[in-house]
């Protein structure tokens, strides 16, 4: 037999959830905070390092509960954001480094198949992001223009 939980409780009934607004010590406000990111996405940062940044350097635990929006829709906003997605990004490179190893190991095989999964990784991310409409419907990688990218 179930038992029935009222109130507000977790999911397992024990404690209640946690929350999803921002702490008391907080002294920033959602536009302040807007222009912080905006000015250390102009300084060369990811949205990660920015994260980093605001946690470690200005004791913003999440941007998330305190303006509404994630760092990367707040950069997107302000056309700052990627055309191509972080993940897909992060991809791309490491299949760069991975042909360059390539190129002077040539026996690797082993880096050959990790070669292999990752573009196998793009492709199907590229299906996805075009069907989403985060990507362009014509786009295909080719290693030529992930050279290109990386740049």
């Amino acid at each position: 037999m179930a038992r029935m939980h009222s109130g507000a409780k977790g999911k397992s009934g024990s404690t209640p959830p946690a929350s999803k607004k921002s702490p008391n010590w907080v002294e920033y406000k959602a536009d302040e905070v807007a222009e912080i990111i905006v000015s250390l996405a102009n300084s060369g940062m990811t949205p990660s390092e920015i994260g980093m940044a605001l946690r470690d350097q200005y004791g913003i635990p999440s941007v998330k509960n305190l303006t509404g929006k994630n760092i990367e829709k707040i950069l997107s906003e302000n056309k700052l954001g990627s055309d191509i997605p972080r993940d897909m990004l992060n991809l791309i490179k490491k299949s760069v480094e991975v042909q360059s190893h390539m190129k002077k190991n040539h026996k690797d095989t082993t880096a050959k198949r990790g070669y292999q999964l990752t573009v196998s990784k793009i492709r199907r991310l590229t299906i996805y992001y075009t069907k989403k409409g985060r990507l362009p419907k014509g786009w295909k990688y080719t290693p030529e223009s992930a050279a290109l990218l990386v740049k």
